[in-house]
């Protein structure tokens, strides 16, 4: 397992051996600190009259906190002296400084005054005692140990040198940068891809709590520090991957990986062309779904619960599985084994927890977006008509002394009645979410009349018989219809169990509707049983719920009817 520290001259990461540890926070130095000490004059003025903080004090100048610190504003200053901060250190940050502002980085995003400034920097007095044990955040947002003889890794070399507006550290040692996962994607050039479209969505707020105000002109309020906080859209769905109060892994593709995918996904998004904002989905379809399910909080997935399984942050809970009869998706067992999510993994510790860097991602597609397509027959509002059925359609729960109970998805289907005794039901769903250019396994589900009712001798020798019509769209937006079919246009179905019918194999959809309020196909189930055959055929049409099961060649066949439950 590696570890990495932002090296603070030449914005690289070199390899350190320090982490966080965590600690007991104690507020007694109250009673050790003589307050009464308190020299004239700011921190600002302090530090730059100190020689042995002259490169320093260039860097603090450079980048405009001496405003800050010469202001009404509290503070507590840990500066690294001298002879742990070189002339040419300082040189070399404040050139970086330069160079990122003329390229138009915002002053909080500046690697210099986030990784450098800032991290030595902290909000309101913090004086120690021999007793002092607290976590303290840092104006970067970072949590740091303050001990009375250290903050964190750095050893402090004097103390608490109070003035009008803070108090004074020095340092034997710079404070080590460590980046959160979000940020350690973006530092790692192998990492590009992935950093770029996360950071893609990122916007910031203005936070009037966290800034410095200054003079109001003009009835209006002058910052002397305008502190903005990074909102994501990704974060919120994801994880807080950026959040130094939480814990996350994250599973990061290499470049060459995440291209490799992007490359492969993109024809399962094509959306047609009258699909607003077409060309973004097509854009951010695929490159969302190489990063869904990636990230995991630590909170949920302990040591412990590792050795089983990993829960992403976006799996759904079991208790909401069951309520719904919904697939473990986003949810990968045995993690570590040999193919699992982690198995070649390279663990990169960062301060919020550690990235996963990875040239070979092992997180399935199957076990992600390419999901089974479940329409459950009693949602009635996916029911875009009904013909020659009875009103209204029936709808039946499974009782448990019932010898077909957990035997039906949800214990519940419906019985579509034909509205008079000589004609033939037929009903039409809604298919939501199908990707395109995926070859899809699609069934009918067909429920025995015993399911309902133990003593409906007559019927329930009776089969059931039906077509099935599929309405697509095409590139243009336009429909198309097309029967399904394997071997016979009818399909017939056992009376005695419950019946899967495979109604077509590997059916391709040219569109994708993945994502889209409105449903872009119909499938409709008619029953097709003649007068003749009403002795062995009934017409009454018996629905637990239509699948479409994304085909895999290489599906074990317990994996294949597992995606049939």
């Amino acid at each position: 397992m590696k570890r990495y520290q932002f090296n603070k001259i030449g914005s690289a990461f070199a390899v350190a051996a320090a982490l966080l540890f965590s600690v007991s926070c104690s507020d007694e130095w109250n009673e050790h600190y003589d307050a009464s000490t308190v020299d004239s004059g700011t921190l600002w003025s302090a530090i730059q009259s100190n020689s042995n903080l002259s490169n320093f004090t260039r860097v603090v100048k450079e980048c405009g906190y001496d405003l800050l610190l010469n202001g009404s504003q509290t503070f507590s200053v840990f500066a690294p002296t001298n002879d742990v901060l070189s002339s040419a250190q300082a040189d070399s940050l404040i050139a970086a400084f330069k160079a990122q502002k003329a390229a138009g980085v915002r002053t909080e995003d500046n690697t210099v005054v986030k990784q450098f400034l800032q991290n030595h920097m902290t909000l309101y007095k913090y004086p120690v005692s021999s007793l002092t044990n607290d976590s303290i955040t840092m104006m970067n947002g970072k949590y740091e140990v303050l001990t009375g003889n250290s903050l964190g890794s750095a050893p402090l070399k004097t103390t608490n040198a109070l003035y009008n507006n803070g108090v004074l550290f020095t340092l034997s040692s710079q404070l080590p940068y460590f980046p959160s996962v979000f940020e350690y994607l973006g530092h790692d050039k192998d990492l590009d891809s992935v950093y770029n479209f996360i950071n893609s969505y990122s916007v910031y707020e203005f936070n009037a709590a966290k800034s410095v105000p200054g003079e109001i002109v003009d009835g209006q309020t002058v910052y002397l520090d305008s502190v903005s906080d990074l909102q994501n859209d990704i974060f919120e769905l994801q994880g807080e991957i950026n959040s130094e109060d939480s814990t996350y892994w994250m599973v990061a593709p290499t470049n060459s990986e995440w291209n490799r995918m992007v490359e492969e996904y993109v024809s399962y998004f094509n959306y047609h062309n009258q699909v607003p904002k077409r060309d973004s989905l097509m854009f951010a379809s695929p490159r969302m779904s190489i990063i869904g399910g990636t990230v995991f909080s630590r909170t949920r997935n302990t040591d412990a619960a590792l050795r089983d399984s990993a829960v992403s942050t976006v799996a759904r809970s079991y208790l909401v599985r069951r309520a719904n009869d919904l697939d473990p998706y986003y949810i990968y067992y045995k993690p570590f084994d040999e193919g699992g999510i982690f198995d070649g993994t390279e663990s990169i510790t960062c301060s919020n927890g550690n990235v996963l860097k990875t040239a070979k991602f092992n997180v399935s597609k199957y076990e992600t977006f390419m999901q089974t397509i479940k329409i459950e027959a009693e949602q009635i509002q996916s029911i875009v008509e009904t013909s020659n059925v009875n009103e209204p359609v029936t709808l039946y729960e499974v009782q448990p002394d019932n010898p077909f109970y957990n035997k039906i998805s949800g214990n519940s289907f419906v019985e579509f009645e034909p509205k008079v005794a000589t004609s033939n039901p037929a009903v039409t769903y809604k298919v939501p979410g199908q990707l395109s250019n995926v070859e899809y396994d699609i069934y009918a589900v067909i429920v025995p009349v015993l399911a309902r009712d133990t003593l409906a001798f007559e019927e329930a020798a009776k089969k059931s018989r039906f077509t099935a019509e599929l309405t697509i769209c095409d590139q243009s937006g336009g429909n198309t219809t097309k029967r399904l079919q394997t071997t016979s246009r009818n399909f017939e179905t056992n009376p005695e169990v419950v019946d899967t019918v495979l109604m077509s194999e590997k059916f391709v959809f040219p569109t994708c509707a993945y994502g889209l309020i409105d449903a872009q196909s119909t499938l409709k189930l008619g029953v097709n049983v003649a007068t003749s055959q009403t002795a062995t055929h009934t017409r009454r049409l018996r629905l637990d719920c239509i699948l479409l099961v994304p085909h895999r060649e290489n599906a074990t066949e317990e994996s294949a009817k597992h995606a049939l439950k």
